[in-house]
């Protein structure tokens, strides 16, 4: 970040130097249109803003790109980086301040942004200024500057949040893609606005305020659709967006004749964590639970929690082929492995609390071999996550298990007092057994 930062100031000071002498009134007029249209775009957006940067306090795309893409389309790099500055020093009294961001933070993005302007400025560099908004070379040259931007600023940002949490990826931070779609659309505008400036008025870049508020809205409902589907405690997918989402990886292993998995754990005994140590401390249990399944999956499969102790796994098909019985017992393992070797750091009245002794049961099914839809799935996997239950826990059982239950009519023919069918038992609701009633004298 140190060097990202001086590399920026070290470019300002010999922009200065270099560049000083050419600064004319055009130029300057340009630059006070575009460092006006956005400030004015942050203000109009300013709720909106501060309500991103709430919901979503990981990167994301700052649309305030439009006004300095443009500038590194119009201005000599100086005058760039000027608007650059004038903007970001607006948002950070009026967004980063009131929201709590730290400063650092701002300077770094800042400063790559500053870095990306140059990149811009340097791809439009090779076409004269008259041909850049009327010519196919110049059209060519904005398509680079738009893509250099794109590289430098978002490159810098994902990778500075990689290097300081290693446990996130590339593809986490760009959510699938969305985020340079949004990147690469806001600077289009910014060409767009640039164009609109060159042939016409520095008074028409005001004409791009209302599409780009109606942006901004569209992003903030699309934030808040993410925020939906994420479980608060966990972060892993809710129940909801899980099986949304496990159905369409379904839908697509269908269409394309492949293969699938599903896991279901849950915690053994979690009940006496929550009563020895308190819902706090099961709450980092379920945390770092959360973060050892993440673990030992890939970056496409779907880990979600069904409520309490119980959290399920989509495994979509690898190289067009399923899951057999020997490789799907084997990811369960690696997972029933991790869980069984963690131990989980809680803050308690008396001092710091290592929870250790933390075990999970799983259960499997796969597609199509176990079921053809989703919910058969499950209530296969169910039924081997009870079987896994009755063998003594902390265990992996794949495949349908049909219980004693199901054909004796004692309640408890099977010695553990279950009473009913795992597979209709409602997701979400504990897999444990229930005790054993007492016989009638």
């Amino acid at each position: 970040m140190l060097v990202v930062e001086l590399l920026a100031v070290v470019l300002f000071v010999t922009d200065v130097v270099r560049g000083a002498g050419r600064l004319t009134g055009h130029g300057a007029t340009v630059l006070a249109a575009l460092a006006v249209a956005g400030v004015l775009h942050t203000e109009i957006a300013l709720r909106v803003e501060r309500m991103r940067r709430r919901v979503t306090p990981s990167p994301h795309v700052d649309l305030s790109s439009v006004w300095t893409f443009a500038a590194a389309l119009l201005l000599p790099p100086l005058l760039a980086t000027l608007t650059v500055i004038v903007i970001y020093l607006h948002l950070y009294l009026r967004v980063w301040r009131p929201t709590r961001n730290p400063a650092y933070r701002w300077l770094f993005t800042t400063a790559t942004v500053v870095l990306a302007v140059h990149a811009a400025a340097g791809a439009v560099a090779y076409v004269d200024n008259s041909d850049v908004f009327g010519s196919g070379s110049g059209l060519a040259a904005i398509v680079t500057a738009l893509l250099c931007y794109t590289a430098v600023n978002t490159c810098l940002v994902v990778g500075a949040v990689v290097l300081s949490a290693p446990e996130r990826t590339f593809r986490q931070l760009l959510g699938h893609g969305d985020e340079v779609v949004l990147e690469l659309a806001t600077l289009s505008m910014g060409a767009l606005a640039a164009g609109a400036i060159s042939s016409t008025s520095p008074l028409h870049a005001l004409l791009v305020l209302p599409p780009l508020v109606v942006l901004h809205r569209a992003v903030l409902v699309r934030h808040f659709q993410e925020v939906a589907s994420i479980d608060g405690k966990t972060g892993l997918l809710n129940a909801a967006a899980w099986q949304d989402r496990a159905h369409r990886v379904l839908q697509r292993a269908q269409r394309n004749q492949g293969g699938a998995a599903v896991l279901i754990l849950d915690l053994d005994h979690f009940k006496l964590v929550n009563d020895r140590h308190g819902h706090l401390a099961g709450d980092r249990v379920l945390m770092s639970v959360a973060e050892a399944l993440r673990a030992e999956v890939r970056d496409n499969d779907l880990v979600g929690r069904f409520g309490g102790e119980e959290f399920v796994i989509m495994l979509p098909g690898h190289d067009g082929a399923g899951y057999d019985r020997v490789e799907l017992e084997a990811v369960a393992d690696r997972i029933r492995r991790r869980v069984d070797a963690l131990g989980v750091e809680v803050a308690t009245a008396d001092g710091a609390l290592t929870v250790g002794d933390l075990s999970v049961s799983v259960g499997g099914a796969s597609f199509p071999d176990d079921a053809a839809d989703l919910d058969g799935l499950l209530e296969v996997a169910d039924s081997a996550l009870y079987a896994a239950k009755r063998s003594g826990r902390n265990a992996v059982r794949m495949g349908l298990h049909v219980h004693a239950t199901q054909q004796l009519p004692q309640r408890w023919a099977d010695g553990d007092g279950s009473c009913a069918s795992p597979a209709k038992r409602p997701l979400g609701e504990s897999a444990e057994p229930a005790p054993r009633p007492s016989p009638r004298h």
